[in-house]
């Protein structure tokens, strides 16, 4: 018997693939795949909304990712 795959890396995707859905068993769609310097202009955080809700998404000076409410 196989052990367990592993998932594969969405950064291993090419942009082409993870842009479209055509083509993936069952009409799933991929997820869309953003650098976080393509979301900031200036500075390194950005604000969200969501469903009424705001959203802090900010680099770390170690370089992580926070998301807060």
């Amino acid at each position: 018997m196989n052990g367990p795959q592993k998932a594969e890396n969405p950064q291993s995707l090419s942009l082409e693939t993870s842009a479209t859905s055509a083509g993936t068993p069952c009409g799933v769609s991929l997820p869309k795949i953003i650098s976080f310097e393509d979301l900031i202009v200036c500075g390194d955080e950005i604000w969200i909304q969501f469903k009424g809700q705001i959203y802090r998404l900010r680099r770390t000076k170690q370089d992580k990712l926070i998301l807060t409410k």
